[in-house]
C-alpha cells in the first residue's frame, strides 16, 4: 500500500475525506471508502492496491473501446480490483466487485512497480498504457506514477473510466493523459441511483473537462433493454455529445446478462441499430459493439 495523495484530514484529526471520485467519502479510522481500496488508517489515507495487478493483457486499441485513437495499435492494459460504482449488470464484476466480499484480503494478483509496467508495454511492441478493467480514478496515484515514466518514454496514456472524477482528481491526472472513454450510461439521475449507485451530474462534468483539455474522449453507452433503451432516453445521450462536439465518437455497446442482471435479455441488434440512427442524426461517427 502507499499513502494516497487524493485526500484531506478533517477537523476531528482523524477522519479524512477522499478526493479521488465524486462520492468524497468522509473516511473514519480504520475503513474504507465506498471503492473498497482507499483506507483510513491513523488518520492517512492508504491505496491498498498500489502496485497490485490483479488483471494484465496485450489488447487492440479498438476494444477499449478506441476506434480513432492510434488505430490498429497495441494498448498494454492492466487493472487493479475495486469501483467506486456498484453497477448491477457490469461486465468485470469478477474484479470490480471482488474486494467488497467478506473476509477479503490484499495478498492476490502481481506485485509490479511502474517502471517494469513501462517496460513491459515497451517491450511488447505496445504504443500505450490502457488504465481499464477496472475503474482507475480509484488507483489514481498509482496511475500518474506509470503515465509520467510513460509519457518520458513516448507512450500514450489511456483512461478507461466511469468518469467520476471530482474537480481535483481530474486536474491531478489530465496533464497525464492522451485519451479516454468514458462510460455515459444513461441520461437518467435515477438510473444511476438505482442501478450504479452514483449520479449522472459528475459524468457529464468529466465529459466537458476532457474536451476542453484537449484530451481525445470517445463515449461508451452499454445499451440494457427496458432500462435505457428507449428512443428519447438515446436521443438525449446523443444531443447532449453533440452540444459538445458533433466528431466525438459514440460506441452503443449490447448487453450480455451479468452480475446481478442474469435475468436481462440480450441486446437485440435492432435495439441498437434503432441507437444507430438515431445517434447518426447528431453526430458524425457512431459505432456499434459487441455484436
Amino acid at each position: 500500500m502507499k499513502e494516497c495523495e487524493l485526500y484531506g484530514v478533517e477537523r476531528d484529526g482523524k477522519t479524512v475525506r477522499c478526493f479521488a471520485c465524486s462520492h468524497k467519502c468522509l473516511i473514519k479510522n480504520g475503513d474504507f471508502g465506498i471503492c473498497g481500496v482507499r483506507r483510513n488508517l491513523n488518520s492517512k489515507l492508504y491505496l491498498m492496491v498500489y502496485g497490485k495487478i490483479a488483471s494484465m493483457g496485450i489488447d487492440s486499441i479498438e476494444k477499449k473501446p478506441l476506434y480513432h485513437f492510434y488505430p490498429r495499435t497495441k494498448a498494454f492494459s492492466i487493472g487493479t480490483v475495486g469501483c467506486n460504482f456498484k453497477c448491477e449488470g457490469c461486465q468485470n464484476f469478477e474484479i470490480s466487485q471482488i474486494n467488497k466480499q467478506e473476509n477479503f484480503n490484499f495478498n492476490f494478483g502481481e506485485d509490479v512497480d511502474p517502471g517494469e509496467i513501462v517496460k513491459d508495454a515497451l517491450s511488447t511492441g505496445c504504443k500505450s498504457i490502457a488504465y481499464t478493467y477496472n475503474e482507475p480514478a480509484i488507483f489514481l496515484e498509482f496511475v500518474k506514477d506509470i503515465a509520467v515514466l510513460a509519457r518520458k518514454k513516448g507512450l500514450k496514456n489511456i483512461l478507461v473510466t466511469n468518469g467520476y472524477f471530482t474537480k481535483e482528481s481530474f486536474d491531478y491526472i489530465a496533464p497525464y493523459i492522451d485519451a479516454m472513454n468514458i462510460d455515459l450510461k444513461s441520461f437518467s439521475n435515477d438510473f444511476y441511483l438505482k442501478y450504479c449507485g452514483s449520479k449522472l451530474a459528475p459524468v457529464l462534468d468529466t465529459i466537458k473537462r476532457a474536451h476542453e483539455k484537449g484530451i481525445w474522449i470517445e463515449i461508451t453507452t452499454l445499451i440494457i433493454p427496458g432500462l435505457n433503451d428507449r428512443e428519447r432516453d438515446i436521443e438525449k445521450i446523443a444531443s447532449f455529445i453533440a452540444s459538445i462536439d458533433k466528431n466525438i465518437p459514440w460506441h452503443v455497446t449490447r448487453f450480455f446478462p451479468m452480475y446481478r442482471m442474469t435475468t436481462k435479455q440480450i441486446t437485440s441488434k435492432e435495439i441498437l441499430e434503432k441507437a444507430y440512427k438515431i445517434g447518426k442524426k447528431y453526430l458524425n461517427d457512431v459505432h456499434m459493439g459487441n455484436v
